[in-house]
């Protein structure tokens, strides 16, 4: 039954977005590669935005948890590994009609596949584009954005768009949602129905066998 269900979905979406993933991944080594050779630095909003060059990050998304890299390292590269599988099972498998989500799975390989290039060629990230967060300076590059982008779309189809939505905005996701509640409605009263016959038809079984024990006793009193 599973693998009925269970079937790659690789059309024009799927290529289109291939071609997305490709070309979201070389910008973010690109724009990498140019911070270091030309040393960017340039302040966009005054201690909110700024460009900055040679910031190494050995931690995770916008500098967090970089204290320890001995250990941080192999078990960042080691996790994206394995949510890189999954991304890639859910962008194989997933239906095309998941178009926003299938979209965030796209960000989120592109931003896990340029960072993972970092850590396994460098053993850090760089990092050169800085924003302030709840007063601190976080800085990042353009994979991490392609991350929290496609997080971000992620939980908003999941929430409020798809068929599966949490709180069901739109009109496909609430039609998608009336109809297979009316399935199920429907299975219930044909489940019902067949129960009721099966019910009956074990009453008449129970009828004739007594009237067939009846006979017998008759048979025997005679």
């Amino acid at each position: 039954m599973l693998k009925d269900k269970l079937k790659p979905h690789f059309g024009k979406l799927s290529i289109i977005l291939l071609v997305a993933i490709a070309v979201l991944i070389a910008s973010d080594l690109v724009t990498k590669y140019l911070e270091e050779k030309f040393v960017w630095n340039a302040t966009i909003i005054p201690n909110f935005i700024e460009i900055k060059a040679g910031i190494r990050n050995q931690g995770c998304a916008f500098s967090f948890l970089d204290d320890n890299p001995a250990i941080g390292q192999p078990i960042f590269i080691t996790l994206t590994f394995v949510l890189l599988a999954v991304l890639i099972f859910a962008f194989i498998f997933l239906p095309n009609r998941f178009i926003v989500l299938k979209v965030a799975v796209s960000l989120l390989i592109s931003g896990a596949v340029g960072n993972l290039v970092d850590r396994i060629m460098l053993f850090q990230v760089r990092d050169w584009f800085g924003l302030n967060i709840f007063g601190r300076m976080a800085f990042c590059n353009f994979a991490d954005f392609w991350i929290v982008l496609g997080a971000i779309l992620a939980v908003l189809d999941l929430m409020f768009l798809n068929e599966f939505a949490v709180i069901p905005l739109t009109k496909t996701a609430k039609a998608a949602q009336a109809a297979k509640k009316a399935e199920e409605e429907s299975k219930k009263e044909e489940n019902a129905i067949n129960l009721y016959k099966e019910s009956g038809e074990t009453q008449e079984q129970i009828a004739v066998e007594n009237e067939i024990t009846e006979e017998k006793d008759d048979g025997k009193d005679v």
